[in-house]
């Protein structure tokens, strides 16, 4: 079967999609406009993992710890290669607006096999965690109270700086709602080793000054939502005298690093993710 990619569907219908996605459009008004097979078609698939859950090269597994100023108790995903026994760098992965689901775990594990200590909370927990299905996901995702949502991320920094396996350095990476927390939390957090935002909200331009970390941004070239934000960002960035990496992938979709769904492409991810682990070495794994 071939697989679809986001040049298989009409610049409009994407536009839809992404509207959908981040809460703007009811599923039932998606497929009103444009149709039940389009939104199955353009749904994710976790078929096939780029690293096994089960890759013996890593050690994996759930952990839950304590989050006094958001819902009282965070859970993630920890997984470090299994050989190690140097410190580690530490890098915390922050979903997207669907929670800890199969595909953030598998970019978990590969952050691990490149030498990283690396944990992913799943902000769903407190309304009893990813449910198994994007849909219901999304609509759990809507009930969060963000401010006990984004204490529970702040925890989870805290979590990776003390970790006995760690290095006491972190770096964050989020994607779409993740890569508007990595922009959080490199506000939040002044000894934040390094913030990789892909396609995430911009912060307010009053808390730009308080960055100190080295910032790698990851934009889509047809992402108009996001991009509109850029241009402040950009100026704050620049008054203020913060490091920044700014790159767009002409082209391509918001979610263009998802492999599990059409939007994916392959070209500007491969090349965004080299990008990424290169900048988490030299600012997460050097002293």
């Amino acid at each position: 079967m071939t697989r679809l990619t986001a040049k298989d569907f009409d610049p409009e219908v994407l536009k839809l999609f992404d509207k959908y996605v981040h809460g703007q459009l009811s599923r039932r008004e998606f497929i009103a406009a444009a149709g039940a097979g389009l939104l199955a078609s353009l749904s994710p698939s976790f078929a096939a993992p780029l690293v096994p859950a089960d890759d013996k090269r890593l050690k994996a597994g759930y952990v839950e710890h304590p989050s006094p100023q958001g819902y009282g108790k965070l859970r993630g995903y920890l997984v470090q290669p299994a050989a190690s026994k140097a410190k580690l760098p530490a890098v915390l992965v922050v979903h997207e607006n669907r929670g800890l689901n199969p595909h953030i775990e598998d970019i978990t594990r590969r952050l691990a096999l490149d030498g990283f200590l690396a944990f992913a909370p799943d902000a769903l927990f407190p309304l009893g965690g990813y449910p198994g299905d994007e849909d219901k996901a999304r609509e759990l995702f809507a009930k969060l109270d963000q401010a006990k949502t984004r204490a529970d991320f702040l925890a989870a920094v805290q979590v990776l700086k003390s970790h006995p396996a760690a290095n006491g350095k972190v770096g964050v990476v989020g994607f779409c709602y993740g890569g508007g927390m990595a922009n959080y939390l490199a506000t939040m957090v002044p000894d934040l080793a390094a913030a990789v935002p892909f396609y995430g909200a911009q912060p307010p331009a009053a808390d730009v000054p308080k960055i100190k970390a080295p910032l790698l941004v990851h934009d889509a070239g047809n992402d108009t939502r996001i991009l509109a934000g850029w241009p402040g960002y950009e100026a704050a960035l620049k008054a203020a005298g913060a490091r920044y990496e700014h790159f767009v992938y002409p082209g391509v979709e918001h979610g263009f690093n998802n492999d599990t769904t059409p939007r994916y492409d392959e070209a500007a991810a491969k090349l965004a993710w080299r990008r990424t682990v290169d900048f988490l070495q030299q600012n997460v794994a050097t002293s």
